[in-house]
């Protein structure tokens, strides 16, 4: 792979914007480091000797999760236990040099920690705090926790595919998460703006249910029809029914996604592979997100046996050629292989501390030059002493702390690799 080459903003876009971070998995840790490559200055604050569960999923690198690696650049870490006395003691510090505060606990565990909004707003008006939970701080879902598997199959969107005798599959992309987080950062992004002109702070009650219930408007457009009182139907159809919007198997076994929704992209394609007699005439606009009726089964069999006819890349570089959206279903190694990729440098190589070199996905907003280069994902409680003393802890909280085993500091010489 080749390394990435990222433009770099004279002065990043959120530079003097500071977080504070107690989130954990996927959400939060993913929406503060795309803060923090926008230029944030974000601490991550977790649990001594455990820290951020994701931290021990696998794979692993040398030591820790590639997962947790990939949603934890650009942070520093302090590792403090809030539950004990002398950990609480160092809050008021970190919270006195936060502009924002996020934190993805179930309601009512923000509280007991003293990390909620009515806590630290009412100590700091003008601070940013957002909760990202599953379904939100109110409501009758209120105390589920927000797995994603959950969340989509709540909003809708598992429940799109046709009924049969198997349940719906279990979603290979965590769509709530991500939409989540995404909206975090915008909401997060708004409260700054807001705040610069105003002086206000914000209270961002986020929830992953929301936020990807905004997102549904084609899984729910029927449903949004039938409440409306008209018929639904025929439905936008994406989800397999449409022959020119499906997946299909190849000669050697594998698979193609075809996308041959317009009706130009599918005169081309009929052209390419001598079925002309499969382009209608009176194709209308409407037709696109259809089944196409009667004519779908035509449709269907000309495309697979197509597909049949030959292997996976041989089809698709004659595709490509043409401009045809006929692309291959790659499995994740080819995808990070795929040409493409490197050329748009989506891919860049970081060093870490312990685990060596090791690839980031990048935001898309690096090719703007909005986004910097990422930094490493921090050790567990890497920067604990340094922050505590930059946000002006007292000597005597912190050797208290310490003494007591709830404050950690990382230790270089102490770890392997």
């Amino acid at each position: 792979m080749t390394q990435a080459t990222t433009p770099q903003a004279a002065t990043p876009p959120l530079a003097g914007m500071r977080v504070l971070d107690f989130s954990r998995l996927l959400p939060g840790p993913w929406a503060t480091q795309l803060l923090g490559a926008l230029g944030a200055d974000v601490v991550k604050v977790e649990q001594p000797g455990v820290g951020d569960l994701s931290r021990h999923n696998h794979p692993r690198l040398r030591e820790e999760s590639v997962y947790f690696n990939g949603v934890n650049a650009n942070k520093r870490s302090v590792a403090i236990d809030l539950a004990r006395p002398e950990g609480a003691a160092l809050l008021p510090a970190l919270l006195g040099w936060a502009d924002v505060v996020i934190e993805s606990f179930r309601p009512g565990v923000a509280r007991r920690l003293g990390i909620d909004a009515e806590t630290v707003r009412g100590c700091r008006p003008d601070v940013i705090h957002c909760s990202i939970s599953g379904f939100g701080q109110t409501g009758p879902l209120s105390n589920i926790a927000g797995h994603d598997l959950v969340i989509q199959a709540a909003t809708g969107v598992m429940g799109c595919q046709p009924r049969g005798d198997v349940p719906p599959e279990v979603p290979g992309f965590q769509s709530a998460d991500f939409a989540g987080a995404m909206t975090a950062v915008v909401a997060v992004q708004a409260a700054w703006a807001r705040r610069g002109k105003d002086g206000t702070g914000c209270t961002i009650d986020l929830s992953m249910y929301d936020a990807l219930l905004s997102m549904c408007v084609i899984p729910l457009a029927s449903a949004m029809a039938r409440l409306a009182g008209a018929s639904g139907e025929p439905r936008q159809e994406v989800f397999g029914a449409n022959p020119r919007y499906c997946t299909y198997r190849t000669r050697d076994g594998r698979a193609v996604a075809v996308s041959l929704l317009e009706a130009r992209a599918w005169a081309a394609f009929c052209g390419a592979i001598g079925r002309t007699d499969l382009v209608r005439e009176d194709e209308s606009h409407a037709d696109r997100l259809t089944d196409h009726g009667e004519h779908g089964l035509r449709y269907r069999e000309a495309i697979a046996n197509y597909c049949a006819s030959r292997d996976r890349d041989d089809l698709v570089s004659e595709m490509r050629s043409l401009g045809i959206a006929i692309s291959p279903v790659l499995d994740p190694d080819e995808a990070l292989a795929l040409d493409h990729a490197q050329a748009r440098g989506d891919i860049d190589w970081i060093e870490h501390p312990v685990e060596g070199r090791m690839p980031q996905l990048l935001t898309p907003l690096h090719q703007s030059g909005l986004a910097s280069r990422p930094r490493p994902a921090p050790v567990l409680g890497e920067h604990t002493l340094a922050v505590l003393r930059e946000v002006g802890a007292s000597s005597e909280s912190i050797d208290r702390a310490l003494a007591c085993g709830a404050l950690v500091q990382w230790q270089p010489e102490r770890r392997g690799g």
